[in-house]
């Protein structure tokens, strides 16, 4: 049983240390990207706080179609394909907008409410724009269409992989000593202070690497959502979500000669605010990327804490008909679970503590990198057989 238990180990260890070799520099850049993205949120609102606000005035705001318009007579700005609205009178519209021809989106803009005056650009957003193609798609073209996507999941699942193996290879013969698992031995010097490092920190760790990578396969593998929908939303949500995507259509067809409608936000928005009343902190209203007319309106409460805990409502901006709503508070426990996926994924399910903790084991990532390596070579010098000195005789010569 010893010897067959040594066997597993030896195979364990190879497959711990090829799959740590071939991942290192991958799972490195994908954590250390994740890690600046961490308190994303909050840089940006620091980094913008002197655009993000207005005072307040005894006028009503402009409608959104009487924002969109004048903002695009005074600039050249491109095609509007988001607002953000408040109910808070002292906070600033946040316009986004579409791609151009070449794919390329132009910076978004904050916007006074009251008179369309642009108030500035936001600071930052094109670096952790770049800093987020490289964390989900490794800014390889094609971004959530193209090969870095995959890529990306397949470092997912050999890191769960070598955190399997990575356990069982150090379980150590005093299970229940909590000063073996979790204190490392700093005195040693060489491979044993690498192996302890390694090996110790890496068991701090392995639970978040652990709701890290099951959830960051949410956004790698379309066969794993499903699976996910399936196992944890009622039969009628599950069936709805899995449902493949249709090309939209738009709900009038134009005769000859006639031209599609332009859609715009003002029936939607109107039919969101006798829908919601006063109970939204903001809203996204997001126009349709095809033909279709269905404006989609994402809505957070006033005591809403994370950006996942949102409705998701569905309107007609021709006929200000209510298409669809999706509540937050109507969700299973299972259906909440996957509309926190991204929360989950950053710790911010935890509060700030939870963020900085997933930042600080996204951040150690590297260690693991450099002491994998060096836990490599050193074995690979400890297998070489020895080599006489020079000059020294050899028995036989």
């Amino acid at each position: 049983m010893h010897e067959c238990w040594r066997a597993i180990k030896a195979v364990l260890l190879q497959v711990h240390s090829i799959a740590g070799l071939a991942l290192a520099l991958l799972l490195a850049v994908i954590a250390l990207t994740g890690a600046i993205m961490s308190f994303e949120d909050e840089i940006g609102d620091y980094l913008n706080r002197g655009i993000m606000q207005v005072a307040p005035r005894q006028a009503a705001a402009l409608m959104p179609d009487e924002l969109v318009a004048r903002l695009t007579a005074a600039q050249d700005v491109g095609k509007v394909s988001a607002v953000t609205l408040a109910s808070d009178p002292s906070a600033a519209v946040h316009v986004r907008f579409a791609r151009d021809e070449r794919g390329a989106r132009p910076s978004s803009l904050y916007v006074d409410p009251y008179d369309a005056r642009v108030l500035g650009a936001p600071r930052g957003e094109e670096f952790f724009a770049t800093v987020r193609k490289l964390h989900r798609w490794l800014l390889i073209p094609g971004d959530a269409k193209g090969w870095g996507r995959q890529i990306t999941g397949v470092a997912a699942l050999g890191l769960i992989v070598m955190l399997i193996s990575g356990l069982v290879l150090r379980w150590p013969r005093r299970a229940g000593s909590v000063k073996m698992w979790l204190k490392p031995n700093v005195r040693l010097s060489g491979r044993g202070l690498h192996r302890s490092l390694h090996a110790v920190i890496g068991t701090w760790v392995l639970p978040v690497y652990l709701v890290m990578t099951l959830t960051g396969l949410w956004y790698s593998f379309d066969w794993y959502k499903d699976g996910v929908v399936w196992l944890l939303s009622r039969p009628q949500v599950a069936a709805a979500k899995m449902q493949p995507k249709m090309p939209t259509k738009a709900s009038r067809a134009t005769g000859a000669g006639e031209t599609a409608q332009p859609i715009c936000f003002d029936r939607a928005w109107a039919a969101f605010l006798h829908e919601e009343g006063s109970r939204f902190s903001k809203a996204l209203l997001t126009l349709p990327a095809g033909p279709g007319t269905v404006i989609r309106i994402r809505s957070w409460g006033k005591d809403s804490t994370l950006d996942t805990t949102r409705d998701e409502l569905r309107i007609d901006a021709v006929t200000g008909q209510l298409v669809s709503a999706e509540r937050y508070a109507d969700k299973t426990f299972g259906e909440k679970i996957i509309a926190n996926v991204l929360d989950i994924h950053r710790g911010a399910i935890l509060g700030w503590p939870g963020k900085l903790a997933f930042m600080v084991a996204a951040a150690l990532m590297p260690l693991f990198a450099v002491t994998g390596v060096l836990l490599y070579l050193s074995r690979r010098r400890m297998r070489r057989p020895a080599q006489p000195p020079l000059g020294r005789l050899v028995p036989g010569e």
